[in-house]
């Protein structure tokens, strides 16, 4: 489906950071994307990422308004933020 189809197109407009990895792959540090619920949101971030970035994404973790968020059925609202944090190696 479209996001017309799906009716992300009148959803809400979300900012997104992205670091380390997952901005390098992407090509961008930031990005404003459109979803009603998480999973829209990064479906939606994941229409212009490449392969390589949609992979460093999947495995990221992801902040919304600076808390860990795994349930991708998380409603969304303007205004709200996500960040992607790859995975991290060494200490």
């Amino acid at each position: 489906m479209t996001p017309t189809e799906t009716g992300s197109a009148h959803a809400p407009a979300i900012s997104v950071q992205l670091f380390a990895g997952a901005a390098a792959e992407y090509g961008a540090d930031t990005a404003t994307v459109h979803g009603a619920t998480l999973r829209e949101a990064l479906e939606d971030l994941l229409r212009t990422a490449s392969a390589d970035a949609a992979r460093v994404i999947g495995r990221s973790s992801i902040l919304l308004n600076a808390v860990a968020c795994t349930d991708h059925d998380q409603a969304l609202a303007e205004g709200d933020t996500l960040d992607v944090l790859p995975p991290f190696a060494g200490g």
